[in-house]
């Protein structure tokens, strides 16, 4: 099937495996089908991974992850294409190279992960620089938190003029959206500033007390990617994403001694 068939959900996602099923893939997944996506997956990596850090990185061969892609492109299709976890720079510059040449028109969610919930870094500074130049750029909507965002722009965001200032960077590189995530910030209300080529739009809300925040960049970026492969606009899909992973978080079952996992399958718990 080709985009000229209309959006019919399906979402390629290209992210790092979370053993501990919290973040990553794992997360991906559960959130695009909560929200009644189709995932697909290319695994870039496989991480010894619990709610208390990162054990243990082991890419997957490169030739794996664009192969990956190559299949499942061509046999199924995708309505939005979600990435995450891309350690190395060959690594980006490659999976770039396949989204331009059989995925060109397909909407993509960059999420810059860099840092894990537990603090534990998942990227190289030449992956950094990649991501920048070939990623960030004809991106429908790049998903940085306030370090992120920093890395990326060189602004600091430590308030909301510096989230604005980091958006409006992010769509000089040639981004046409930029949500700039505020749950690094203190305070008792978390601001995420959406710009795109059309507008800006400023989400609150306030900040819940827990332990169990594992994940919530990755589900937040492939809920978003779920919604775009269904024909929603980007402020109304960052709207409706962002109270999909507030309710995930509010019912989070608390597993791990940790960083615990939010629960994904809340909307189950609602039928």
């Amino acid at each position: 099937m080709t985009q000229s068939d209309g959006p019919r959900g399906r979402v390629l996602i290209i992210a790092g495996s979370d053993s501990g099923g919290g973040a990553g893939i794992q997360a991906d997944i559960k959130a695009v089908s909560m929200l009644g996506g189709y995932a697909m997956t290319a695994v870039t990596a496989i991480t010894v991974q619990d709610t208390r850090g990162v054990h243990g990185v082991w890419p997957v061969p490169i030739e794996a992850v664009t192969g990956q892609m190559q299949v499942t492109l061509a046999d199924i299709g995708a309505d939005s294409i979600k990435t995450g976890m891309l350690g190395s720079a060959p690594l980006v510059e490659a999976v770039a190279e396949i989204l331009s040449e059989r995925a060109q028109f397909v909407p993509r969610v960059i999420d810059p992960v860099m840092v894990a919930t537990s603090g534990d870094r998942l990227v190289d500074a030449k992956a950094v620089e990649a991501i920048r130049a070939e990623l960030v750029p004809l991106a429908r909507v790049v998903t940085p938190n306030a370090p992120e965002a920093e890395v990326l722009t060189g602004k600091a965001v430590e308030t909301v003029s510096g989230q604005r200032r980091a958006a409006e960077a992010l769509l000089e590189l040639g981004a046409n959206g930029a949500l700039v995530k505020g749950g690094h910030i203190g305070g008792d209300v978390i601001t995420d500033v959406l710009q795109t080529t059309t507008g800006e739009w400023i989400f609150e809300s306030p900040r819940i007390d827990t332990t169990s925040t594992h994940g919530t960049g990755c589900t937040l970026a492939s809920a978003i990617a779920a919604r775009l492969a269904q024909g929603i606009s980007v402020p109304d899909s960052v709207e409706q994403a962002r109270e999909y992973l507030m309710k995930a978080i509010r019912e989070a079952k608390g597993f791990g001694s940790g960083h615990g996992p939010v629960h994904h399958g809340w909307v189950l718990d609602e039928e």
